[in-house]
């Protein structure tokens, strides 16, 4: 009877972000579209695994909830256990169908606003957050800033060596743009290498040849932690030999099934190379005499209904099959499930076979693992990953992939050779144990995360604080908010504003009316109180930098402490004074989170250059430029988004309940995501591209009026809110 482990005395909680793909804890359907693939299976599993370490409490790993009837019904299911202290966890994100990853981009914010939901209903934050890919990178990132939660990122590919590697292939840029949306992608991997506490790779070969590739390189902490592989599953063959389903499954396809197999295991992408193993094998009578050829390319019932891209892939496999008359010498079966696929890995060893991974490129391996595990020596590409691999494991041949002949001299010395063969299955079996375990894994990677968090105890011990010991909500009563800048915005028409007070007035036992201005705190109280509207409830100031409550302008010392992350505001004054067409604001606009300048247009550089050079300085900080004159300098962490996502966790209230209203530029963040925008008609060109996305109005009328037109936009869920009828709610605008 086996013991079950006891749970140290401060155990912690992992929030785990994989945002793309289908994700579920039984039969991964991998290959079953282009995202859904190793990186899959390593999230499960890590997810599992780690949850059974004595210093973990919990993992919850986020994705995305999907609802579509092409797909099975699994992935709309909320929440999925994956085994004591571990469980899927899936929040709805954009439309309710199935994206492939590239799509997922205007979605995201939405779903930072409800994992902020999620975590206030939970009664506890995480105390690590491990993103994975560059879209839960960016998700990770927004989480991380607004709770102030190390953030722990697993690229598992990056854009930059993706982008450059098809750029040589002869794509041209504006057509990988359009399919793969590769500045979106590249510019959230640089924030993400910039701020994350630690980046975890495979290889030391990712770090320097891949994330070297990125501006902010030098800014990241990395460690070289290798995938681990359940052993439990992937497994030698045993002695006995017996005539299993899967073998049967693949020995329909063969003329003489008991030759050694060349098993190869990917999804249908023209990235993995298939067509140049097909051209290897098809080119070389001496390995089409000695051995079959095994190809899982995912699941399908009929090509013509796969993804366009992998239609082409699976069409060219035929032609190529036919074109080299294979018949008889190739399997490749339709259906293969997750539970099947540590059988193919077996068949291929028991009769001798070798297991190939012709991609062009290979940061991880994870297949190479699973085989070396089996017993299965392979052949993979001289690349990351597989290097590592086979220094760790020396049971497989590196190979040039770009040319399939040297695919075919590297699978013939492997099948050739029968005592090397068993040389080298042996080596990876006993190599797999010592370095590709799952218990090695996780014990690195727990050591890392204890060093992560003795480094960042005082200061998450602080902000942790500031936002559990205020359980006591602001105002108890508020069931919706109202937030609007002030500025070109609230004021400009004196009847609509009076009428919008007046309805704010009649409804402040359930509303909460705000304001969210770049003025600082004396300036926006005396424009406010000009224009005879009363003191908001809340006031942020100062371009999300100050937060202040009612009309004693209580300061919120929490968000203060939260922001001033990272930031020395006299070394970046001092390292923008050298820009020409940058002045300083006047000292009164000037604030201890806040640098504000004009900027004249055609003098000041892209901010893009800012950045860079800032970055240079090792400086860091957000450049809002607004109004086509404007040029706000903020910490890391504020804005008015920031602001607003930081009020609705301490106040209990979801982000659907905040209408938010703006003009500019600077009010851009708040206006994107969970919450309800109005964006007022005479607003600035710096908004025209948030046109068309979900939850943000385009009012036609101008100032208050447009926030009245708003507000009638939204009239049913603000009725609903307010417990008032939508003839009420309007009546009283």
């Amino acid at each position: 009877m086996t013991s079950i482990p006891v749970k140290s005395e401060n155990p912690i909680y992992v929030l785990m972000i994989s945002m793309h793909g289908l994700i579920r804890g039984h039969d991964m359907e991998l290959g079953q579209n282009a995202d859904t693939g190793g990186q899959t299976t390593y999230v499960v599993e890590l997810a599992r695994e780690l949850a059974k370490h004595v210093d973990v409490e919990r993992v919850d790993l986020l994705t995305r909830l999907i609802q579509d009837p092409s797909i099975s019904e699994d992935y709309a299911l909320s929440e999925e256990p994956l085994g004591d202290g571990a469980k899927i966890v899936r929040l709805p994100c954009g439309p309710k169908r199935y994206l492939r990853k590239e799509l997922l981009w205007p979605h995201l914010d939405q779903i930072v606003d409800k994992c902020l939901h999620f975590l206030r209903q939970q009664g506890r934050l995480p105390d690590l957050i491990h993103s994975h890919y560059a879209d839960a990178g960016y998700v990770g990132q927004q989480l991380s800033l607004l709770l102030g939660i190390p953030q722990v990122h697993t690229g598992h590919s990056l854009g930059r060596p993706k982008l450059e590697r098809m750029l040589a292939s002869g794509r041209k840029p504006q057509a990988l743009e359009k399919q793969f949306h590769f500045e979106r992608r590249i510019s959230a991997e640089e924030e993400i290498v910039k701020h994350a506490s630690l980046i975890i790779t495979s290889t030391r070969q990712e770090i320097e040849l891949q994330y070297g590739m990125y501006a902010n390189f030098g800014h990241a902490r990395f460690s070289v932690i290798p995938p681990g592989t359940d052993t439990s599953r992937f497994s030698p063959p045993s002695r006995k030999n017996p005539e299993s389903s899967v073998q049967l499954l693949v020995d329909k396809y063969l003329a003489e099934p008991e030759k050694p197999l060349i098993f190869s295991l990917s999804r249908p992408d023209a990235r993995k190379n298939i067509k140049g193993l097909i051209e290897a094998y098809g080119n070389s009578p001496e390995l089409q005499k000695i051995a079959n050829l095994l190809i899982v390319a995912g699941t399908r019932d009929d090509i013509r209904e796969m993804e366009e891209s992998q239609q082409e892939v699976m069409s060219d496999l035929l032609f190529d099959i036919d074109r080299y008359d294979l018949w008889g010498k190739v399997a490749m079966p339709k259906h293969v499930s997750q539970d099947e696929t540590p059988e193919l890995y077996r068949l291929a060893a028991r009769r001798r076979g070798v297991f190939v991974n012709p991609a062009f490129t290979e940061p991880f391996g994870l297949t190479l693992i699973e085989a070396a595990a089996s017993g299965l020596p392979f052949v993979a590409p001289d690349d990351g990953g597989p290097r590592d691999i086979v220094g760790n494991c020396r049971n497989g041949i590196l190979a040039n992939t770009l040319d399939s002949s040297d695919i075919a001299t590297a699978l013939l010395e492997i099948l050739e050779d029968k005592k090397k063969w068993r040389q080298r299955a042996n080596n990876g079996l006993v190599g797999v144990w010592r370095n590709y375990s799952w218990a090695s894994h996780v014990e690195k990677y727990m050591k890392e995360a204890r060093r992560l968090l003795r480094r960042d105890k005082k200061r998450l011990r602080r902000q942790h604080a500031i936002i559990q010991n205020d359980e006591k909500s602001y105002m108890p009563l508020v069931k919706i908010a109202l937030v609007s800048d002030i500025d070109n915005t609230l004021v400009g028409d004196k009847l609509a504003l009076k009428s919008l007070t007046k309805w704010v007035s009649e409804h402040k036992t359930k509303l909460a009316f705000g304001i969210a201005t770049g003025r600082p705190i004396k300036s926006a109280v005396a424009i406010l109180k000009k224009h005879q509207v009363p003191i908001p409830d809340v006031l942020v100031t100062s371009v999300g930098t100050e937060i202040h409550y009612g009309k004693k302008l209580v300061p919120d010392v929490g968000w203060a402490a939260h922001i001033r992350y990272l930031w020395r505001r006299d070394a970046l004054a001092e390292a923008l004074a050298k820009f020409p067409g940058l002045t300083l604001q006047a000292k009164e606009n000037q604030r201890e989170f806040k640098l504000s300048y004009i900027a004249t247009p055609d003098q000041i550089p892209p901010l893009n250059e800012l950045y860079d050079y800032l970055h240079e300085q090792k400086l860091y900080a957000q450049l809002i430029y607004s109004h086509e004159e404007f040029l706000d300098v903020l910490p890391v962490r504020a804005s008015k988004g920031h602001a607003i996502r930081y009020l609705a966790y301490k106040w209990g209230l979801p982000l659907k309940s905040f209408i938010v209203a703006g003009d500019s530029g600077n009010d851009a963040e708040m206006l994107v995501g969970d919450t309800l925008a109005i964006v007022v008609g005479n607003h600035s060109p710096e908004l025209l591209h948030l046109k068309g996305q979900e939850q943000i109005y385009f009012a036609h009328k101008h100032f208050a009026a447009g926030i009245v037109e708003g507000l009638k936009h939204y009239g049913f869920s603000v009725a609903e809110a307010l417990k008032v009828s939508k003839k009420e709610d309007i009546s009283h605008v």
